[in-house]
């Protein structure tokens, strides 16, 4: 062979080597991080981008892409006008202990009280407890009172709920968390490690967090199912206390959405609007 054909067999391997190496796949943590910003800024809008990140994901790490296509199925299920019960769980749940009712703290007042919301919360899941009395009922929230470090949420909704009429026996307090990705978090570790019987979880909230709260117990849920080597768990139902006011916006989701995926840093941007959403490319 000629030398010059030589060097151009030898430049073609290298371009393909090349290209080969250009095509890498991505780290799925970043795919992630595109694809719950997209779907959290533009919303459907954004639906074909996400599925082409999907497809990415899938390519790269084919289990985490099974996860996040159906937790993406789940944050779109509940961008619709979710389905809430008003002051007390419906009809027909499980009336055994593989219901939870997981109720969902608020902050607390400086001395560490519990502002109005909470009790309206609590007001709900103490009817909903007392419709299905063999569910557990799980508190969760942690310190969030400024001038009182011993007091926390999870703590004070559990004496509230045990001085209203719910057994003691039955409540399981959860009060590490700060955020809704920590109360998935924490109380998804609690229920697999001491209530394995559990499979289905109610949310109990204000209306305005009730689909927040389903997303994220929902996307725990599948995140962690393989690694627990047990049945999924999956958000049932929902009761809430109509709110006066009250907002969580789909960008708030995509943070908590980061924030169970271990990014806790990035999570933190987008909750105190510090995230810079131009440093993605445009929707085409």
């Amino acid at each position: 062979m000629k030398k010059t054909s030589l060097f151009l067999v030898l430049l073609a391997i290298a371009a393909v080597l090349l290209s080969s190496c250009a095509r890498a796949p991505r780290p799925s943590s970043e795919i992630v991080e595109e694809l719950v910003v997209y779907y959290g800024t533009y919303g459907a809008e954004a639906d074909e981008k996400v599925d082409g990140l999907l497809k990415e994901l899938s390519a790269a790490d084919p289990a985490a892409g099974e996860k996040w296509k159906s937790i993406m199925s789940l944050w779109r299920s509940v961008s619709s006008p979710l389905p809430l019960n008003y002051g007390v769980l419906p009809d027909g749940l499980p009336d055994t202990d593989e219901l939870c009712i997981v109720v969902l703290g608020f902050q607390l007042e400086p001395d560490g009280t519990m502002r109005n919301e909470l009790i309206e919360r609590l007001r709900v899941a103490r009817d909903s407890a007392l419709k299905y009395p063999n569910a557990v009922v799980v508190c969760t929230g942690g310190g969030t009172a400024a001038e009182n470090e011993s007091a926390t949420e999870a703590g004070k909704m559990a004496e509230w709920l045990a001085a209203n009429g719910v057994a003691q026996s039955r409540i399981v307090v959860e009060d590490r968390s700060l955020t809704t990705a920590q109360n998935a978090i924490f109380t998804y570790r609690i229920l697999t490690e001491r209530y394995p019987q559990v499979n289905r979880l109610a949310i109990v909230s204000s209306d305005y967090h009730i689909a927040t709260g389903t997303l994220l117990f929902g996307a725990e849920a599948t995140l962690q199912a393989e690694a627990a080597g047990r049945e999924r768990m999956t958000v049932v139902s929902n009761a809430a206390w109509k709110a006066p006011a009250g907002v969580l916006s789909p960008m708030f989701q995509a943070g908590a959405l980061i924030e169970l995926s271990g990014d806790t840093e990035t999570a933190f941007q987008i909750y105190y609007e510090e995230y810079d959403i131009h440093e993605l490319p445009a929707l085409d």
